[in-house]
């Protein structure tokens, strides 16, 4: 399969896109802030358009996209694309925990979702925050995996966060829960591979961030020491395929990491069945 003059021989999981509703201009100037930065404030505004999305995922070549966004919206884009779109449960601030653990055992058993999405700085509470941890003995007892943001936000929230250093200690609380931390953990990107290499069940995804931009350290860690630890992600439609695959085939990366990266990896810290 080709993007533009790329070749590209891997079959692609994309394991970090977003459902977005229409959001007016001025709506939400915190989330409004990354787009704009990004030169995507259309893709924004308009919203995820499905058909679209899976139009430029086939001349991508890629082939399955992981969605977190309104639980109910992508409950219904799995129905309508089965085996392109597997949903994450978006786990929204609350301080009725137990309700979120409700809907992430309902959207897992009868919708088929595969993953727990957390974003912190959306709670304002770092990945150690105690109600978040019923959730994740909740994905434990589901067997899905845990997925969160590390390093600065794009959109206008506090970044402390995403310091990476937080899911060592969710890793030593629950070493029975895969962890997928995505956004490369900018700038803070070292200490994030430190604490994927630790953990057998933590992995890197690169959602929101370009190739041309990838710190040095996790390029190398990429293409050798760790080979097993990422995964591809977009953050569509913050970045779409075109532009994201043509850099990373200019990373040279072997046969072999590659497919790693763009879907061995997904698979195993998934279990996905594709």
């Amino acid at each position: 399969m080709y993007v533009g003059a790329v070749a590209i021989t891997t079959p692609i999981i994309d394991v970090w896109t977003q459902h977005l509703s229409p959001t007016p201009p001025g709506t939400n100037p915190a989330g409004e802030n990354v787009f704009r930065n990004y030169g995507m404030l259309d893709e924004y505004h308009g919203g995820t358009n499905l058909e679209r999305m899976i139009e430029r995922m086939d001349a991508a070549g890629v082939k399955v996209a992981l969605m977190a966004g309104d639980n109910a919206a992508v409950a219904k884009a799995m129905e309508k694309f089965p085996g392109r779109i597997y949903g994450q449960y978006h786990a929204e601030p609350t301080h009725d925990v137990m309700k979120r653990v409700r809907e992430l055992d309902h959207y897992v058993r009868q919708c088929g979702f595969v993953c727990l999405r957390i974003e912190p700085f959306v709670w304002r509470e770092v990945p150690t925050f105690r109600l978040y941890y019923p959730l994740y003995a909740k994905a434990i007892e589901l067997d899905v995996t845990f997925q969160t943001q590390v390093g600065d936000t794009g959109p206008l929230y506090p970044s402390r966060t995403g310091q990476p250093l937080y899911i060592d200690e969710v890793a030593l609380d629950f070493p029975d829960l895969r962890i997928m931390c995505g956004h490369v953990g900018m700038p803070w990107t070292e200490e994030m591979l430190g604490v994927a290499f630790k953990h057998k069940n933590v992995w890197i995804d690169t959602s929101a961030r370009v190739p041309k931009h990838w710190p040095e350290p996790f390029v190398k860690f990429l293409k050798s020491w760790g080979r097993d630890k990422v995964c591809f992600a977009t953050d569509y439609p913050l970045l779409q395929w075109d532009r994201v695959l043509k850099e990373v085939d200019g990373l040279g990366l072997p046969e072999e990491v590659q497919r790693k990266f763009l879907h061995d990896n997904a698979v195993k810290a998934f279990k996905l069945k594709v």
